[in-house]
This record gives C-alpha cells, sequence and structure tokens, in this order.
C-alpha cells in the first residue's frame, strides 16, 4: 500500500494554516456559522427520518462527516437501515463496479430496482450505458443530508425504477453569511483533492447563493496504474419572496479506468487478491486486452433545475419545477483482434490503414456459410495483408472499441395541496404530475490499434461503426392522495400511474423502428399513523410500485420483447418511532413482492457466443422475488459530547422461480434460493465523541453470508468493516486559527479482505485500508 506522503500533508496543512492565520479579523467570527463549529450538530447522529406513514431515514452531518471528502455520494448511505453499498475503490472511482441495495432490490450492472433523486427530480436512470448516478450530479462537500425511503416510500416520488424505495440526495443550502470554505486533502493510492466554495451571503434579506469546484484524482489499489480524475462546477441559490424561488446547476467531468470483476469461488480462494487487470502494456494483443488503461469510464454530465413553491390564503401550497440534463460518455475496451469489414483480397486491409469506416453489418457477410461466426483476424505481414499469428515476421492487430452513450432530458413538475380544517378533522388533498422528454442515442465504433507493440493509441477515424440507434422516450406521471388527521391519528389513500412511450431508430435503417408503449395501472398506496402518547409513533402502509420497460429491450429484435410487461412491486410495512430527550429509535417489518421479473434467454448458436453481437434471444417475465424482514435502528446521547447510533437489519430474500422448470435450470434458478448478493442480517454500530475541539468518530458495519449466483453455489463469506474518522479544529492550536479543521478518514481500518459488489453471478473484490488526510479552512 502506498503510504500518505508527509510532505504532502505538511505542505497542505502549511497552506491553509497561513490562508487562515492572514484572514482578516471578521474570519474568525464568521467562522462561528461554519457547520463544523456548531457543537449542537456534533453532539448527536440523528436518522430516524420523518414521521410520517412510511418508514424512511436520513443522514446527519455526523454520519456525512465520518466519511472523507474524496467519498462518492453512493458511499454515505451505507450506516443506514436496510442498504447495502459495494463500490471498487474508496473514493468511488468506478461506475461499473459500484453496487447498491435496499432491502433486496438491487442496482447493479445487470438491474436497476431502486429510484435516484436530486433534490426530488429524476436522475434519468442508473444504469451504466445511459445512466447517472447520484456522484455524477453532486459533490460531497455539497451534500446537506440524504434521504432513503424504504419500500412504499413518498407517492410523489419521481423514478423510473423505485420498485425497492428511493435515495433523495439533498444539496445543501447557501447560509447566511460571507463565507469562503477552501479544503484538501491527500490519500493512499495517490489521492488529492482540493475544493473551494464561495457563499454570498443574505443580499437585500432575500437572496443567496453559493459557487463551489471541486477537483479529485486517484490511481488503483491494485497495481496503481489507473488515472482516475474528476472535476465539479455547481452552484445553488435561492430567493425568499412571497414566491420562493430555488435553482441549482452542476457540471461534471469523470475518468475512471475500471476494476475487472472475480469469475469464480476458486480464482477468489486462491489468495490473489486482485482483479486480473495489469498495468504493463506488453504487446502482446491477448494479454493487452486485459490493460486496464484501456477499461475505462468517460462520463460529462451537466444537470440544472429551477424549482418555484408559493404558499396561498394560508391554505394551498403550489410547487412547479423544470429540469434539463446533459449526459455524454464512452465506455473503452481493447478487443485482441481486427473485425474483418472491408472484404480485401489483396493489398493492405482496409481495417488498419486508417482512412476508412465501415457503417453496419458489411453486406458481404450474408455470403458466409451459416455457423461461420463473425470474420476475424489477429495479424499482418509487413505489407498489411491477413496472416497467421505464428507466421514469421506477422505484426499483431489489434482494436480500440468504442462505445459512445448521449443522452440530454427536459422535463418539469407541478404538485399542489390544499388543507382544509372541518372541526378537529384537518384534511389535506394534493397532487400533482411528472414530465419528462428523453433523447438517448447510442453508437459502437471501432479503431485500430496503430502500433501494438508500442501502446494502445489508436487511429483517429474508426475503422467500423458498429451500430447507430436513438431512443426516444416521453415520461408521465400523476398522482393524488388525501390524507385526514383527527387528534392522534393521521391516515391517506392515494392513487398514481406511469405512461411511458419508448421508440427505436435505427440509423442505419438495419432494424425496423419500433414503439412500446409502458403503463402501469392505477397504482394503490395508503397509510395509517398513530401518536398514542407524546415521543410515540406507530404507523404502517402498502404500495405498488412500477418500474417502466428500460431501452436495454430495443437493442434487440422485436419479437424479443413483444409480449414483454413491465415490472412491479407490492410492498407491506408497519413499525414504531420513539423520540424522548436522548434516544431515538425505530422498528420496521417490512414485506415485498416482486412480479413479472424481465429476464433475457439467449439463443443457442452452433458456432458458440457471439461477443459482437447485441444478441440474439428473447426476453421473459418469468417469476420474481419474495422478500420479508425487519429494521431495527437506534441513535442515543447517554452523556454530554458522545453520540451513539446502532442499527441492525434481517432480509430473507428469495426467488419465487421463473414457473418454467427447463428455463429455470438454464438460469440457475431454484425456487427459495435466496437472491444473489442480498445478505440476510446486517448491523451497524456507530459512535461519536466530541471533546473540546476533538471530534472521534468510529463506525463498525457487519454484513452477512451473501451468495453471488442465483444458484446459490458461490458463497461469499461475512465481513465487518471499521472506518475512523478524527477531526482536530485549529483553535485546539490558537485561538486565530478557529476557520481551521484538520481530519483523518480511515476505511476499512483493520485491512478486511472480502467480496465487495456482487453482479450477474459475478463478484468485485473490496477496497483494502484507505487513509485520507484532509485540511479545510473557513474565512
Amino acid at each position: 500500500m502506498r503510504a500518505i506522503s508527509i510532505r504532502r500533508i505538511c505542505v497542505l496543512g502549511t497552506s491553509l494554516v497561513a490562508i487562515a492565520a492572514s484572514a482578516p479579523a471578521f474570519a474568525e467570527d464568521a467562522a462561528d456559522a461554519a457547520a463544523y463549529d456548531s457543537a449542537d450538530a456534533a453532539d448527536a447522529i440523528v436518522v430516524t427520518g420523518q414521521r410520517t406513514t412510511y418508514n424512511n431515514a436520513a443522514l446527519d452531518e455526523t454520519l456525512i462527516d465520518d466519511k472523507s471528502p474524496i467519498a462518492s455520494a453512493i458511499d454515505l448511505i451505507g450506516t443506514l437501515p436496510g442498504v447495502q453499498v459495494n463500490e471498487g475503490d474508496a473514493f468511488g472511482f468506478d461506475d461499473w463496479s459500484t453496487t447498491y441495495s435496499i432491502r433486496g432490490y438491487q442496482t447493479n450492472l445487470d438491474t436497476q430496482q431502486v429510484g435516484l433523486t436530486i433534490d426530488g427530480l429524476p436522475n434519468g436512470g442508473s444504469g451504466y450505458g445511459g445512466g447517472s448516478k447520484a456522484n455524477r450530479f453532486i459533490d460531497t462537500a455539497n451534500i446537506g443530508t440524504v434521504e432513503v425511503f424504504q419500500g412504499t416510500a413518498d407517492i410523489a416520488s419521481r423514478s423510473n425504477e423505485a420498485l425497492g424505495g428511493t435515495i433523495n440526495f439533498v444539496t445543501a443550502d447557501p447560509i447566511d453569511d460571507m463565507r469562503v470554505r477552501l479544503s484538501g486533502s491527500v490519500g493512499d493510492y495517490d489521492a488529492s483533492r482540493y475544493y473551494g466554495r464561495f457563499d454570498t451571503g443574505l443580499i437585500g434579506g432575500v437572496a443567496k447563493a453559493w459557487f463551489s469546484y471541486g477537483h479529485q484524482q486517484a490511481t488503483d489499489w491494485m497495481e496503481g496504474s489507473a488515472k482516475n480524475h474528476r472535476d465539479n462546477f455547481a452552484m445553488k441559490f435561492i430567493v425568499d419572496t412571497p414566491v420562493k424561488f430555488t435553482g441549482y446547476a452542476s457540471y461534471d467531468d469523470a475518468f475512471e479506468s475500471n476494476y475487472d470483476q472475480v469469475y469464480s469461488q476458486a480464482q477468489y480462494d486462491s489468495g490473489a487478491y486482485i482483479d486480473g487487470l495489469v498495468g504493463v502494456w506488453t504487446g502482446v494483443p491477448v494479454a493487452d486486452q486485459q490493460y486496464r488503461q484501456v477499461w475505462n469510464t468517460k462520463r460529462k454530465n451537466f444537470f440544472a433545475y429551477l424549482k418555484a413553491e408559493t404558499k396561498i390564503a394560508n391554505a394551498i401550497d403550489l410547487k412547479a419545477s423544470v429540469y434539463y440534463h446533459d449526459m455524454a460518455g464512452r465506455g473503452d475496451w481493447a478487443p485482441p483482434y481486427i473485425v474483418n469489414v472491408g472484404q480485401d483480397t489483396s493489398g493492405i486491409q482496409t481495417e488498419i490503414d486508417g482512412t476508412t469506416t465501415v457503417r453496419g453489418t458489411p453486406a458481404w457477410w450474408a455470403t458466409l456459410p451459416a455457423g461461420s461466426g463473425t470474420p476475424t483476424y489477429f495479424a499482418t505481414n509487413a505489407a498489411g495483408q491477413i496472416v497467421a499469428p505464428t507466421a514469421a515476421g506477422a505484426i499483431q492487430q489489434q482494436s480500440y472499441r468504442h462505445t459512445h452513450y448521449r443522452k440530454d432530458r427536459l422535463g418539469g413538475t407541478l404538485d399542489g395541496a390544499w388543507t382544509m380544517q372541518f372541526g378537529e378533522i384537518e384534511n389535506t388533498l394534493r397532487g400533482g404530475v411528472w414530465y419528462e422528454d428523453t433523447h438517448r442515442r447510442e453508437w459502437r465504433d471501432w479503431h485500430h490499434v496503430t502500433d501494438t507493440s508500442v501502446g494502445p493509441a489508436y487511429d483517429a477515424t474508426p475503422y467500423w461503426t458498429q451500430y447507430d440507434r436513438k431512443y426516444p422516450q416521453t415520461t408521465f406521471k400523476w398522482y393524488a392522495e388525501d390524507q385526514v388527521q383527527f387528534g392522534p391519528v393521521t391516515a391517506n389513500f392515494g392513487v398514481k400511474q406511469f405512461i411511458n412511450h419508448l421508440d427505436r431508430t435505427d440509423l442505419f435503417g438495419e432494424s425496423a423502428d419500433v414503439s412500446v408503449k409502458s403503463k402501469s395501472k392505477v397504482l394503490l398506496s395508503g397509510g395509517i399513523q398513530v401518536e398514542p402518547m407524546t415521543g410515540l409513533d406507530l404507523f404502517g402502509g402498502y404500495s405498488e410500485n412500477f418500474k417502466a420497460l428500460s431501452d436495454t429491450l430495443l437493442e434487440y429484435s422485436e419479437d424479443a420483447f413483444s409480449s414483454i410487461k413491465p415490472e412491479t412491486a407490492e410492498n407491506w410495512e408497519a413499525g414504531a418511532r420513539y423520540e424522548s430527550g436522548i434516544l431515538r429509535a425505530s422498528a420496521t417489518w417490512f414485506k415485498s413482492k416482486f412480479s413479472n421479473q424481465v429476464i433475457f434467454v439467449p439463443s443457442n448458436s452452433s458456432a458458440g457466443p457471439d461477443y459482437l453481437s447485441e444478441g440474439d434471444g428473447s426476453f421473459f417475465n418469468a417469476g420474481g422475488i419474495d422478500s420479508e424482514g425487519f429494521e431495527l435502528l437506534a441513535s442515543v446521547r447517554p452523556v454530554t459530547g458522545l453520540s451513539l447510533y446502532g442499527s441492525y437489519t434481517h432480509i430473507d430474500a428469495k426467488y419465487r422461480g421463473t414457473g418454467n422448470a427447463e428455463l429455470d435450470e438454464e438460469q440457475g434458478v431454484t425456487a427459495g434460493n435466496r437472491v444473489a448478493g442480498i445478505p440476510k442480517d446486517m448491523w451497524v454500530l456507530s459512535g461519536t465523541y466530541n471533546y473540546g475541539p476533538v471530534t472521534l468518530g468510529l463506525t463498525g458495519k457487519y454484513t452477512g453470508n451473501r451468495f453471488v449466483d442465483a444458484d446459490n453455489a458461490w458463497v461469499a463469506k461475512t465481513y465487518f468493516m471499521t472506518d475512523l474518522s478524527v477531526a482536530v479544529k485549529g483553535d485546539a492550536l490558537t485561538d486565530s486559527l478557529k476557520a481551521l479543521q484538520f481530519a483523518l478518514n480511515i476505511t476499512n481500518l483493520t485491512n478486511e479482505k472480502y467480496i465487495g459488489g456482487i453482479s450477474g453471478n459475478y463478484a468485485f473484490l473490496g477496497a483494502p485500508r484507505t487513509m485520507v488526510f484532509s485540511a479545510t479552512a473557513d474565512f
């Protein structure tokens, strides 16, 4: 492991000490308003969430501070009940290996079943190809809180993926006082980060804003060849007039080299704690397809919204928003061959001359004998003619493959609530709509690696553009809910419906343009909440959730999905919350039924797998998952300065099977088997102790056995992760440094070896111990 450079720490700390010490006197007064200067904020860990008819939890500042500033937004929620998060490293520098789940519902490479929103607005999907997870929209330093709505969730939640609940990432509001915050971090694996934010303070008593920029970078922990980096620009403003306006904009530019999966239990048990990717280019294409710097994810995301809200006659609440999102991305890989698309019979092969591009499926492939497979070659001679790789003087040839992703979304929301009083009964009727127009494009091109003996540099002109398609989509959702409150009892009942239209346009004209309508039935939800005594809250609820069909289906022939139905879920829960002066606690029972699971069954081919094609086969609605369990949560302040938090989750998630014995056997699914990737038991213990200028935090999380595969043959063993955080305010050194704070964050303190994310019957290795030192100055 690379140790943090002492020199880097000293330079960083000295620079920020100088900034803080040279700040004018008024900086000390402004620092008193800084978030980390609040004794109350450090005094308690509060995660019990809102008092509603459904269960929810929210991060407070203390749990956010337990993570380093380089940690991703997704990683913050791993301590909440029912939630499991795994990433390729401690910095979240790999979307490919990121997985997370809530109560048995998962988002990974294969499936997206958990909704994500940013300040209540949709993220546009979480899949690797066309989606963007929360860390593409928000810098960790700009997060105010993260809300997890498990199971039934709020009826107004805006997501096409929320089968098992929604995670809402809330950006921090501007503060009332003018402030400049500078932060810098250095850490293991060449990690570094610098961040700056300017808060304007109140302007004219009604307006305030902040502007921020952050840059971070790191290499991989396997062998240190990755060159990961990320830049984020963001701003937020609030104008608080009779009509309150809130605006947010973020531009995020990320480059990530991926981690590969572990493909068998034997590979993991061998003790070689590596993923198989390498950091040295060998000049041998079969080996260099595993070169880490050709396994890349590139993403640029711009996201902005404007919200308006007002209250009329102290009875009617109106809210509206409009948002825009643009994503441009690419995924890279270097296959160890050239696809023969030119049918050159003499002279140099056009695939390697760097000047010619073939678009779509070459016409001459239709003349190939049945079962012959896709024509490829691996070497040429000096004249550019195809030869055997073992021939004398053979020049090894290789491709550099790009899969391009583009998406832009324009949407809006409108919500209204009318509260009426009828004697002792308060009735609130609310409803709203959500509309989004999405345009996604995906194409794949193949470039010739210019000289395989030197490195992965490739010809700028692709020799083949394999496909190019557009996927326009519209989403419309409406909901209505009535809530009645009578004394200690609150009850609500609501309905909602999703209507999605999805199209495919083949820009090469090789497949027919198709349209798919994905419409839910009218989905029901309701619940009841009772407060029989001060501090005690009993609740129960039911909801029907829906996931619209994904445009992934349209990458196949129309016959493959002609009769497919959207996935659905039914969620029940009941529980209790309790709050007193020093204790907050909750207990929740939940049950869920996931139905119409969409699976793809590939067609068999006598020529074997064809890795070039988008795939042939059919989609099926095949069974689903039944899950049941309970969650316990408590936070307590036994003495001044000490805050303790604990949670326990038990999940029994099992496959129902497809209903077809032959298909079950082929898919490796046995009815009653536990769902891959989901542990039966998880628990978290976390403590924070604040003594004067020093804050110490220690968190441990236990994750029980999980199965990697659906047939439950490969067991990912139990592991226990320990994270340590230490923060010291500058006034411990001298009063002139009140606006300065130092922090040390260590993840996986005991250097546990474990299996992290699980997807598609394979697994990713868990990240080792990682240390990050940070310094923050306010003035």
